[in-house]
């Protein structure tokens, strides 16, 4: 993997060349860069980076008009780079490989370290506990005869270990991915992370210089022959839904690349996007992100509770110890690949029209004969694959029995007041609540037919839980929610189901959202969905 200081090297240079280029001064640029700089300082929680970070911004608006802004804009451009580029260490990497899927296992198998060694015999192996499906025969060809993007769903900060193990698992090489600056900040994740490839994502920088040299440096991975893996929906979703729109600037990265690959005439030039989904049937951080999401919808209508600690190792380890001690797995699956234009491409990278036949993605880049930057044009293209990418999203969405109980007791709370607003529908479901089992089972199976029907119709996919027994699908549903929250979400008591916490059933209905299952509304408010 190439060091990436010589592709933030790379990147600094070709943002700079672009800004002088551009009918904006450098004065303009750098003073807009200590307007943003400054506005997102009033907010930023990590005082020694904030301290650092405000230290610069405040020298530069002093130069600002001593020295001139040429070279203050380098010094911006250049801190970003830096502050942004990531670091692979084959020692590391090699390291990992060894002890990470044995760790992984004692991990998912509520093992202390301490005492797997001895336990060896015993231990289920990793391969047990997480499920890979999906098109994943074609992709170790792929990523011969071009570079590979791997754009997954997000929701929780294990996201990004399952997604690496699975990877490997696949006998892939190593990605480079995108990953949250908050990510860094934990001492043991964090020296993983600088030493295999993951280069830094800084959500809360809304600077334009910021968001260029970012662009430009995944552009430079990927063009550099780099396969490489980011979130395209930003943040975890905090309602639990599929996403519904994604962040263009970074997919469409996928497109520059391979534009510039033509231009150079690079061998090996194509880029193939291959989205991904992860199934949980919980989510390590479910609580604290079900209270953020409501709270940022509802404001006043919604008050929060705590943070749930999901940096904690020994948090991880606990969800862990009571999820899996029901033999439950986490389903990764792996979409079909793409051209950065929303066509599928066969396992020899030959992109293919809706009626499989080859096509030329090259021509989709030519004015009168030559390939030419047209953003407006590119723009359009990208959308057209955030379209696929979130089709995706929602196919191999894999059905988990908690989210279906979910949705069906929430509905049935619903049906018995006719409201669709959802801090109306929570605050008359308080902790406490009694549900009569019968009806509730009953919107269950019939919920579990609606999402076969869906899945005959290529909208979702349904987890092996859900294809057999109803009933066993539904205790199993019970017994998953007792595992790990503070309070279940759901347990039985006589015929009733009593309602623990019912943010959290909000939030596990909501990955089933979308799909009109049952004829129930849209809960989620539109304007902040995700």
């Amino acid at each position: 993997m190439i060091p990436g200081r010589e592709i933030a090297s790379e990147a600094v240079q070709r943002v700079i060349a672009r800004c002088r280029a551009s009918s904006r001064t450098s004065f303009e640029l750098v003073a807009e860069s200590i307007f943003h700089e400054r506005e997102r300082l009033l907010r930023a929680t990590h005082a020694r980076r904030a301290a650092s970070d405000r230290a610069f911004v405040d020298e530069v608006a002093r130069e600002l008009g001593a020295i001139g802004a040429d070279g203050l804009l380098e010094d911006i451009v250049e801190r970003y780079a830096h502050e942004i580029e990531g670091h692979f260490d084959p020692k590391v990497y090699g390291f990992a490989t060894r002890v990470l899927p044995f760790g992984l296992t004692a991990l998912l198998n509520g093992t202390r370290a301490r005492d797997a060694l001895f336990r060896v015999p015993e231990l289920r192996t990793l391969d047990a506990r997480v499920s890979i499906s999906g098109e994943t025969a074609s992709l170790a060809r792929l990523a011969k005869v071009g570079t590979l993007v791997f754009t997954p769903t997000h929701v929780s900060n294990l996201d990004s270990l399952l997604f690496g193990y699975s990877i490997f698992r696949l006998g892939l090489p190593p990605v480079a991915y995108g990953a949250g600056l908050n990510l860094f900040e934990h001492r043991t994740l964090g020296y993983f992370m600088h030493n295999l490839g993951a280069y830094s994502v800084d959500r809360s920088k809304t600077d334009p210089l910021y968001r260029a040299v970012l662009k430009e440096y995944a552009t430079v991975l990927l063009e550099r022959g780099e396969h490489g893996l980011f979130f395209p929906g930003g943040t975890r979703s905090r309602s639990f839904a599929v996403e519904t729109r994604l962040k263009k600037g970074l997919l469409g990265t996928t497109l520059t690349a391979y534009r510039n690959n033509l231009v150079t005439h690079k061998i090996n030039s194509k880029v193939f996007v291959v989205p991904a989904t992860c199934s949980y049937p919980l989510v390590l951080e479910g609580h604290s992100l079900a209270e953020e999401f409501l709270l940022r919808a509802g404001r006043e209508k919604y008050v929060p509770h705590e943070d749930d600690g999901s940096f904690d190792l020994r948090f991880w380890l606990s969800f862990f110890e009571k999820l899996l001690a029901l033999d439950a797995e986490v389903h990764v699956r792996f979409g079909a690949a793409m051209d950065p234009f929303g066509n599928r491409v066969d396992s020899d990278g030959v992109s293919r029209d809706p009626r499989g036949r080859p096509i030329d993605p090259a021509g989709y880049l030519e004015q009168r004969g030559v390939i030419a930057e047209d953003p407006a044009r590119d723009a359009a293209y990208t959308e057209i694959l955030e379209r696929e990418v979130l089709r995706a999203f929602q196919r191999d969405n894999i059905a988990q029995p908690t989210w279906a109980l979910a949705f069906a007791a929430l509905e049935h709370h619903r049906r018995g007041r006719e409201a669709h607003n959802v801090f109306r529908l929570l605050r008359e479901l308080v902790r406490g609540t009694r549900l009569p089992i019968a009806p509730v089972r009953a919107l269950f199976e019939a919920l579990i037919e609606a999402l076969k029907q869906r899945e005959s119709a290529g909208r979702v996919t349904v987890g092996e839980e859900l294809r057999g027994d109803p009933r066993a699908a539904f205790d199993r549903a019970i017994a998953c929610f007792a595992t790990w929250h503070k309070d279940p979400v759901l347990r039985v008591e006589g015929d009733a189901l009593i309602v623990g916490e019912p943010s959290l059933l909000f939030y596990y209905r909501n990955r089933l959202e979308g799909l009109g299952l049952l004829s129930s509304p849209n809960l989620i408010p539109a304007e902040v969905h995700g």
